[in-house]
């Protein structure tokens, strides 16, 4: 599949040429940010601390707050990389100080060895060096210590004349398990679903800013359908992975979904609709990922309006229930005096008591049945707490799953006794 390369220099992203040359001033990363993690995971490169020039770690430190992030530059000692981790990034991505020493360290399962070549001979420090290695050696020493390998054939970075597919099937023969990611001359949608065929991932960068490949394109270049008419099944879920309902993409309604960050999907007997154009019910796209066999989509959106269905329910099963229902019922808390949730909505101090009660409460029971009781009665106050300051539960589901890639843990002791 596509994975969309922002490299960051001085601030700004940039695409360079063999490493180099800067081609392509790109500006603020952030809404670049905000485009490509809709594909799913986003390899952002720190070409300064590549080179030993600096680095940008407050800054991609806020991306990886903003989708998922693979990152890479300059991550040469157990330190950076265990920091790098604990921000939550996805997995890391160690050049040449990756050996099978040092990934004994960290968990595989976190880390892609990055093989910058040229002409078959590894390169180090930012592009600039040889290490007298060849790249399939390398390949062979490392394939069984980290999760994958990004290559990039240094020669064809930037120049978009076309990625080397017999090099680049050499290494995956190599690479066993470890899941390969080619970069360097990209051009084409025909090379993404080549490269997707034989068992690696494209990672594009320049295609992308000028414009040569669409990201909607990108993700569609490796799906497959047994349709005469091609469209791909696709499943719509919201942002905690509910089905909402099943409809149908094409390449016209998956570009305009990507384009637009709508849900936009393609009729059976209408042709292409837009989800809320006439109800109301808007979908906001948060993702798009295809399955295993690349013949399904799945849509995650942030749903508006009453719902999915065009019966008006949230789901076309019904109704949906759980966290997700309690959140949209407190939002839409209206005027009613008489209503509890409004008057803690309106009463930040008593709420804040309430939250305190029932956590000590919880704290303090052992029965099974008392614990289930105040439980939930503190779960349902501290998602008031949540509401009245505009946070959604996307959001903290985000944030544990960002502390659940940590590999240093502090130490858990009550505050009082530290």
């Amino acid at each position: 599949m596509i994975i969309p390369s922002i490299d960051i220099s001085r601030g700004q992203a940039v695409q360079l040429v063999e490493g180099e040359a800067v081609a392509i001033e790109a500006g603020d990363p952030f809404p670049l940010m905000e485009r490509f993690s809709v594909a799913g995971e986003v390899a952002v490169i720190d070409i300064d601390a590549a080179r030993g020039q600096g680095d940008n770690r407050q800054l991609i430190s806020e991306l990886c707050r903003r989708g998922r992030v693979r990152l890479g530059g300059g991550i040469r000692d157990l330190d950076t990389a265990l920091w790098w981790l604990d921000q939550g990034v996805s997995r890391i991505i160690i050049g040449t100080a990756a050996t099978p020493e040092f990934l004994l360290s960290l968990p595989r399962e976190r880390v892609i060895v990055a093989l910058d070549s040229r002409d078959s001979q590894v390169l180090s420090h930012g592009w600039r060096q040889s290490t007298g290695e060849t790249l399939l050696d390398r390949v062979s020493e490392l394939n069984q210590s980290c999760d994958g390998f990004l290559v990039t054939f240094v020669e064809r970075e930037g120049r978009l004349g076309g990625t080397d597919l017999d090099r680049a099937k050499q290494v995956i023969d190599a690479a066993g398990d470890a899941r390969v990611t080619v970069a360097g001359g990209i051009s084409t949608v025909e090379e993404i679903a080549e490269l997707d065929r034989l068992g690696a991932d494209a990672q594009v960068g320049m295609a992308l800013y000028t414009g040569d490949i669409s990201l909607a394109d990108a993700l569609a270049a490796p799906l497959v359908s047994d349709r005469a008419d091609g469209l791909w099944p696709t499943v719509v879920v919201d942002e905690a992975g509910v089905a909402l309902g099943l409809a149908w993409s094409s390449h016209e309604s998956l570009r305009q979904a990507i384009e637009t960050k709508r849900g936009a999907y393609e009729s059976r007997s209408r042709g292409l609709w837009i989800k809320g154009e006439t109800s109301g019910a808007v979908q906001e796209l948060v993702g798009v990922a295809a399955d295993c066999d690349r013949d399904t989509l799945r849509f995650t959106v942030r749903q508006h309006g009453a719902g999915f269905c065009h019966t008006g329910e949230r789901t076309c099963w019904g109704s949906d229930h759980g966290f997700g229902r309690l959140q949209r019922r407190i939002l839409a808390t209206g005027d009613d005096p008489a209503s509890n949730t409004r008057k803690l909505l309106r009463d930040p101090a008593l709420l804040a008591a309430k939250i305190r009660e029932e956590a000590e409460e919880l704290a303090e029971t052992e029965d099974r049945a008392q614990v289930v009781a105040e439980a939930a009665d503190l779960l349902y106050f501290l998602m008031v707490k949540t509401a009245a300051t505009g946070v959604g539960l996307d959001e903290i589901e985000a944030e544990l799953d960002r502390r659940a890639k940590r590999v240093t843990r502090r130490p858990m002791v009550a505050k009082d006794a530290q």
